[in-house]
Protein backbone atom coordinates (compact mmCIF):
# COMPACT_ATOMS: atom_id res chain seq x y z
CA UNK A 1 0.00 0.00 0.00
CA UNK A 2 1.29 3.45 -0.93
CA UNK A 3 1.80 5.53 2.19
CA UNK A 4 1.63 9.29 2.41
CA UNK A 5 4.88 10.90 3.50
CA UNK A 6 4.34 14.01 5.65
CA UNK A 7 7.80 15.20 4.59
CA UNK A 8 6.63 16.27 1.14
CA UNK A 9 4.20 19.05 2.08
CA UNK A 10 6.76 21.31 3.82
CA UNK A 11 9.02 20.87 0.79
CA UNK A 12 6.27 21.67 -1.72
CA UNK A 13 5.20 24.72 0.27
CA UNK A 14 8.72 25.80 1.28
CA UNK A 15 8.36 29.26 -0.25
CA UNK A 16 5.37 30.04 1.95
CA UNK A 17 7.38 29.32 5.11
CA UNK A 18 9.31 32.25 6.53
CA UNK A 19 13.00 31.46 6.25
CA UNK A 20 14.89 31.23 9.51
CA UNK A 21 18.16 33.06 9.85
CA UNK A 22 20.98 30.60 9.30
CA UNK A 23 23.50 30.07 12.09
CA UNK A 24 27.07 29.41 11.11
CA UNK A 25 28.27 28.62 7.61
CA UNK A 26 25.49 28.86 4.98
CA UNK A 27 24.49 25.56 3.36
CA UNK A 28 26.15 24.72 0.07
CA UNK A 29 22.93 23.53 -1.55
CA UNK A 30 19.23 24.32 -1.40
CA UNK A 31 16.03 22.49 -2.27
CA UNK A 32 15.51 24.90 -5.17
CA UNK A 33 18.96 24.15 -6.59
CA UNK A 34 18.46 20.39 -6.32
CA UNK A 35 15.05 20.59 -8.01
CA UNK A 36 16.10 22.89 -10.85
CA UNK A 37 19.16 20.75 -11.53
CA UNK A 38 17.00 17.62 -11.74
CA UNK A 39 14.61 19.39 -14.12
CA UNK A 40 17.47 20.46 -16.36
CA UNK A 41 18.75 16.88 -16.57
CA UNK A 42 15.30 15.47 -17.26
CA UNK A 43 14.65 18.05 -19.98
CA UNK A 44 17.84 17.07 -21.77
CA UNK A 45 17.97 13.32 -21.21
CA UNK A 46 14.64 12.10 -19.83
CA UNK A 47 13.20 11.49 -16.39
CA UNK A 48 15.18 8.33 -15.68
CA UNK A 49 18.44 10.22 -16.06
CA UNK A 50 17.51 12.59 -13.22
CA UNK A 51 18.50 10.16 -10.47
CA UNK A 52 19.75 11.27 -7.08
CA UNK A 53 23.25 10.12 -8.02
CA UNK A 54 23.22 12.06 -11.29
CA UNK A 55 21.91 15.23 -9.65
CA UNK A 56 24.61 14.93 -6.98
CA UNK A 57 27.28 14.51 -9.65
CA UNK A 58 26.04 17.62 -11.47
CA UNK A 59 26.29 19.55 -8.20
CA UNK A 60 29.69 18.05 -7.35
CA UNK A 61 28.55 16.63 -4.02
CA UNK A 62 28.17 13.15 -2.55
CA UNK A 63 24.85 11.47 -3.29
CA UNK A 64 24.00 11.06 0.38
CA UNK A 65 24.27 14.82 0.92
CA UNK A 66 21.20 15.35 -1.30
CA UNK A 67 19.00 13.48 1.16
CA UNK A 68 19.46 16.37 3.58
CA UNK A 69 17.42 18.47 1.18
CA UNK A 70 15.15 15.96 -0.58
CA UNK A 71 14.44 12.69 1.29
CA UNK A 72 13.86 10.39 -1.70
CA UNK A 73 13.65 10.09 -5.48
CA UNK A 74 9.80 9.96 -5.55
CA UNK A 75 9.66 13.16 -3.55
CA UNK A 76 12.16 14.75 -5.92
CA UNK A 77 9.85 13.85 -8.82
CA UNK A 78 6.90 15.48 -7.01
CA UNK A 79 8.93 18.63 -6.47
CA UNK A 80 9.98 18.70 -10.13
CA UNK A 81 6.38 18.38 -11.30
CA UNK A 82 5.02 21.09 -9.06
CA UNK A 83 7.91 23.40 -9.93
CA UNK A 84 7.12 23.33 -13.66
CA UNK A 85 3.40 23.58 -12.91
CA UNK A 86 4.02 26.73 -10.89
CA UNK A 87 6.30 28.19 -13.58
CA UNK A 88 3.29 28.50 -15.94
CA UNK A 89 2.39 31.64 -13.96
CA UNK A 90 -1.36 31.18 -14.46
CA UNK A 91 -2.60 34.66 -13.79
CA UNK A 92 -4.61 37.10 -15.82
CA UNK A 93 -8.01 38.53 -16.52
CA UNK A 94 -10.23 38.19 -19.57
CA UNK A 95 -13.27 36.38 -20.81
CA UNK A 96 -13.97 32.70 -20.17
CA UNK A 97 -12.51 31.65 -23.50
CA UNK A 98 -9.50 33.96 -23.21
CA UNK A 99 -8.60 32.46 -19.85
CA UNK A 100 -9.07 28.90 -21.07
CA UNK A 101 -6.90 29.63 -24.11
CA UNK A 102 -4.19 31.07 -21.87
CA UNK A 103 -4.33 27.97 -19.68
CA UNK A 104 -4.18 25.70 -22.73
CA UNK A 105 -1.30 27.56 -24.39
CA UNK A 106 0.82 27.53 -21.24
CA UNK A 107 0.03 23.90 -20.52
CA UNK A 108 1.09 22.84 -24.02
CA UNK A 109 4.22 24.99 -23.69
CA UNK A 110 4.99 23.31 -20.35
CA UNK A 111 4.74 19.80 -21.81
CA UNK A 112 6.82 20.80 -24.84
CA UNK A 113 9.56 22.15 -22.61
CA UNK A 114 9.34 19.22 -20.19
CA UNK A 115 8.14 16.14 -22.12
CA UNK A 116 9.17 13.87 -19.22
CA UNK A 117 5.95 15.01 -17.51
CA UNK A 118 4.14 12.49 -19.70
CA UNK A 119 6.00 9.69 -17.90
CA UNK A 120 4.34 10.55 -14.58
CA UNK A 121 0.75 9.93 -13.55
CA UNK A 122 -1.58 12.89 -13.01
CA UNK A 123 -4.12 10.77 -11.13
CA UNK A 124 -2.47 11.62 -7.79
CA UNK A 125 -0.61 14.89 -8.36
CA UNK A 126 1.70 16.55 -5.85
CA UNK A 127 -0.39 18.77 -3.59
CA UNK A 128 1.70 21.87 -4.03
CA UNK A 129 1.20 25.49 -5.06
CA UNK A 130 1.60 24.68 -8.76
CA UNK A 131 -1.24 22.17 -8.77
CA UNK A 132 -3.54 24.39 -6.73
CA UNK A 133 -2.75 27.41 -8.92
CA UNK A 134 -3.90 25.43 -11.96
CA UNK A 135 -7.13 24.40 -10.28
CA UNK A 136 -7.89 27.89 -9.04
CA UNK A 137 -7.24 29.45 -12.44
CA UNK A 138 -9.49 27.08 -14.37
CA UNK A 139 -12.23 27.27 -11.74
CA UNK A 140 -12.08 31.07 -11.83
CA UNK A 141 -12.33 31.00 -15.63
CA UNK A 142 -15.49 28.89 -15.49
CA UNK A 143 -16.91 31.04 -12.69
CA UNK A 144 -17.01 34.05 -15.03
CA UNK A 145 -19.95 32.37 -16.79
CA UNK A 146 -22.17 32.51 -13.73
CA UNK A 147 -22.59 28.75 -13.37
CA UNK A 148 -23.98 27.38 -10.10
CA UNK A 149 -21.31 26.34 -7.62
CA UNK A 150 -22.01 22.62 -8.03
CA UNK A 151 -21.32 22.88 -11.75
CA UNK A 152 -18.02 24.76 -11.50
CA UNK A 153 -15.79 21.83 -10.60
CA UNK A 154 -17.20 19.36 -13.18
CA UNK A 155 -16.82 21.98 -15.91
CA UNK A 156 -13.30 22.94 -14.84
CA UNK A 157 -12.26 19.31 -14.54
CA UNK A 158 -13.59 18.57 -18.03
CA UNK A 159 -11.52 21.43 -19.47
CA UNK A 160 -8.34 20.53 -17.59
CA UNK A 161 -8.69 16.85 -18.50
CA UNK A 162 -9.16 17.58 -22.21
CA UNK A 163 -6.28 20.05 -22.42
CA UNK A 164 -3.89 17.95 -20.35
CA UNK A 165 -4.71 14.77 -22.26
CA UNK A 166 -3.87 16.43 -25.58
CA UNK A 167 -0.69 18.04 -24.22
CA UNK A 168 0.46 14.73 -22.75
CA UNK A 169 -0.24 12.94 -26.03
CA UNK A 170 1.97 15.45 -27.84
CA UNK A 171 4.69 15.01 -25.21
CA UNK A 172 4.50 11.22 -25.51
CA UNK A 173 5.02 11.57 -29.26
CA UNK A 174 8.06 13.75 -28.60
CA UNK A 175 9.50 11.17 -26.20
CA UNK A 176 8.95 8.39 -28.73
CA UNK A 177 10.66 10.48 -31.40
CA UNK A 178 13.60 10.91 -29.07
CA UNK A 179 13.89 7.22 -28.14
CA UNK A 180 13.11 5.64 -31.53
CA UNK A 181 14.33 8.27 -33.98
CA UNK A 182 11.01 8.04 -35.82
CA UNK A 183 8.24 10.60 -36.14
CA UNK A 184 4.66 9.36 -35.82
CA UNK A 185 4.19 9.69 -39.58
CA UNK A 186 7.37 7.67 -40.22
CA UNK A 187 6.12 5.00 -37.79
CA UNK A 188 2.87 4.70 -39.75
CA UNK A 189 4.70 4.59 -43.09
CA UNK A 190 6.72 1.61 -41.87
CA UNK A 191 3.43 -0.20 -41.32
CA UNK A 192 1.99 0.47 -44.77
CA UNK A 193 1.54 -3.24 -45.36
CA UNK A 194 -1.40 -3.15 -42.94
CA UNK A 195 -3.45 -1.20 -45.47
CA UNK A 196 -2.20 -3.06 -48.53
CA UNK A 197 -2.45 -6.61 -47.25
CA UNK A 198 -4.67 -6.79 -44.20
CA UNK A 199 -7.20 -3.96 -44.28
CA UNK A 200 -10.69 -5.17 -45.27
CA UNK A 201 -12.64 -2.33 -46.90
CA UNK A 202 -15.96 -4.18 -46.50
CA UNK A 203 -15.45 -4.62 -42.75
CA UNK A 204 -14.52 -0.93 -42.34
CA UNK A 205 -16.81 0.98 -44.71
CA UNK A 206 -16.78 4.27 -42.79
CA UNK A 207 -13.00 4.38 -42.58
CA UNK A 208 -12.83 3.54 -46.28
CA UNK A 209 -15.23 6.35 -47.18
CA UNK A 210 -13.21 8.84 -45.11
CA UNK A 211 -10.00 7.66 -46.76
CA UNK A 212 -11.44 7.89 -50.25
CA UNK A 213 -12.76 11.36 -49.46
CA UNK A 214 -9.24 12.57 -48.58
CA UNK A 215 -10.07 13.22 -44.92
CA UNK A 216 -7.07 11.17 -43.74
CA UNK A 217 -4.60 13.11 -45.86
CA UNK A 218 -3.10 15.12 -43.00
CA UNK A 219 -0.23 13.83 -40.88
CA UNK A 220 -0.82 12.07 -37.58
CA UNK A 221 0.31 15.04 -35.48
CA UNK A 222 -1.85 17.40 -37.52
CA UNK A 223 -4.86 15.13 -37.12
CA UNK A 224 -4.29 15.03 -33.36
CA UNK A 225 -4.20 18.83 -33.24
CA UNK A 226 -7.36 19.04 -35.36
CA UNK A 227 -9.15 16.65 -33.02
CA UNK A 228 -8.01 18.63 -29.98
CA UNK A 229 -9.20 21.97 -31.35
CA UNK A 230 -12.49 20.47 -32.53
CA UNK A 231 -13.19 18.85 -29.17
CA UNK A 232 -12.16 21.88 -27.13
CA UNK A 233 -14.42 24.14 -29.16
CA UNK A 234 -17.41 21.85 -28.65
CA UNK A 235 -16.62 21.48 -24.94
CA UNK A 236 -16.45 25.23 -24.34
CA UNK A 237 -19.58 25.78 -26.39
CA UNK A 238 -21.43 23.16 -24.37
CA UNK A 239 -20.39 24.71 -21.06
CA UNK A 240 -21.50 28.14 -22.29
CA UNK A 241 -24.82 26.74 -23.51
CA UNK A 242 -25.47 25.14 -20.15
CA UNK A 243 -25.74 28.62 -18.65
CA UNK A 244 -28.56 29.48 -21.04
CA UNK A 245 -30.47 26.18 -20.80
CA UNK A 246 -31.83 23.93 -18.12
CA UNK A 247 -29.16 21.23 -18.29
CA UNK A 248 -27.46 22.29 -15.07
CA UNK A 249 -25.99 19.91 -12.57
CA UNK A 250 -28.42 19.90 -9.62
Amino acid sequence: MEEFSPRILPLLWRRSIKARKAVGRPPRLSVDLVVTTAIRIADAEGLEAASMARVAAELSVATMSLYTYVPSRPELADLMVDEVFWARDLRGEGTFRERVRLYAERTFAMYRAHPWLAELSRARPPLGPGMLAEQEFVLAAVATLGLPLRQLNPAATAIATWVTSAARHEAESALLRRTTGLSTDEWWLQRGELWESWFDVEAHPTMTAIWNGGAFDRGADEQAQDAYEYGLGLLLQGIEKSVEGDDRVP
